[in-house]
């Protein structure tokens, strides 16, 4: 029994002699055959030093890593794929990927940066196509730095950019200006509540824009503007809206029926508000704003002008009828009171009498040179 024992603690520690000796780090998983390196969940502090320079394949989840850096990956040219999701990452400095000349596909999901630097993913050669930020950023400010670091980092070839499960409420425009090659664009699971124009400038290869589970309860003219400026072909997936279905959604309705084939799911889209409209089918809405007739639903204020006009007329009708009102009140009140107003219309004109009377009086007085002379001597 004993031997078996030193026989296992022996195989333990060559096995980990033999892991080290080939180079791989402390804590880590390495197979030079799959060319991989995985750090999974071991409380790492930082990329750790001695990865093997055959990795093409590394994943670094699960730590407590808080930046990253130039340094973290120097020596590790052959790297394609690269995973540091989930690792509490607060900072991206400039340059810091600038190290892996064959990288093609970067995951930072599932952390929690508030600080990404210009150029923070710049990778020589323009290899990068791949880039996940889901449930990455921390606050607007991350946002604003991502559309600097966008912009500065030469992602010209970038071809699926994953921003999904980031609170977003809007997006800056022209933030996407400067991914030309940009083929999928994924925006899913945020708070978006409406498209801006210049939301989606630049990008002239997009082929799917996914903007599913946001807060969009219509698409504005200015938005669907911007929709239409959108290459030719793209398919668009904006399931999972609260769309609401009153006056207002006309023109998303119109343009709905006549582009639900850029629409990849526009079966399944349905109003959420109001209650006597939910789960109603905009399709069926498009039909019935168009005049398709058979179960097309209309909202019934495509006559805008004449049902303005009419709530007009309704409330000048309304304000006469109360005028009117008024107007009865105070002759009844008039006639009830009709003695005392009189008696306080004499009041008033006797009270007139005398104030004039006394100024009749003192203008006698002072034009009569007599009684003026009189009033001289009896001063003296």
């Amino acid at each position: 029994m004993l031997d078996l024992v030193l026989r296992m603690v022996f195989c333990a520690l060559f096995c980990s002699i033999s892991a080290r000796a080939s180079g791989c780090p402390l804590r880590c998983e390495c197979s030079e055959a799959a060319h991989t390196v995985k750090c999974v969940s071991k409380d790492l502090r930082s990329v750790p030093p001695g990865i093997p320079g055959y990795t093409r394949n590394l994943f670094i989840t699960g730590n407590q890593i808080s930046r990253i850096g130039p340094e973290s990956f120097k020596g590790l040219d052959n790297i394609t794929t690269l995973s540091l999701s989930n690792n509490r990452i607060t900072e991206v400095e400039s340059q810091t990927f600038s190290g892996l000349r064959s990288l093609r596909s970067l995951d930072l999901s599932s952390n929690q940066l508030a600080v990404i630097n210009p150029e923070a993913f710049t990778v020589p050669g323009h290899t990068l196509r791949e880039l996940n930020l889901s449930r990455a950023l921390y606050n607007h400010s991350s946002l604003m730095n991502l559309a600097m670091s966008l912009r500065w980092s030469t992602l010209v070839e970038l071809r699926t950019l994953d921003l999904s499960g980031n609170r977003l409420i809007y997006l800056p425009s022209h933030t996407f200006s400067y991914l030309g090659g940009l083929r999928r664009l994924i925006l899913a699971n945020n708070s978006l509540v409406a498209l801006y124009n210049g939301t989606f400038s630049g990008l002239d290869s997009l082929e799917q824009l996914d903007l599913t589970l946001n807060a969009l309860r219509t698409v504005q003219e200015e938005g669907l503007a911007e929709l239409a400026s959108l290459p030719p072909g793209v398919r668009l997936l904006l399931g999972e809206n609260p769309w609401t279905c009153i006056c207002g959604m006309e023109p998303f309705a119109a343009w709905l029926n006549t582009s639900q084939g850029h629409v990849g799911d526009a079966e399944g889209l349905v109003c959420a508000f109001p209650s006597d409209m939910r789960n109603t089918s905009l399709l069926r809405l498009a039909a019935g704003q168009a005049g398709v007739g058979g179960d097309g639903v209309a909202l019934g204020c495509h006559r805008v002008g004449e049902g303005a006009d009419l709530a007009l007329q309704t409330s000048y009708m309304f304000l006469g009828i109360v005028l009117g009102f008024v107007g009865l009140v105070f002759l009844l009140v008039l006639y009830l009171n009709r003695q005392g107003i009189k008696k306080r219309i004499n009041d008033m004109r006797e009270a007139c009498t005398e104030v004039l009377e006394g100024y009749h009086y003192r203008y006698e007085h002072d034009a009569d040179p007599r009684l003026s002379q009189v009033s001289t001597t009896a001063d003296i």
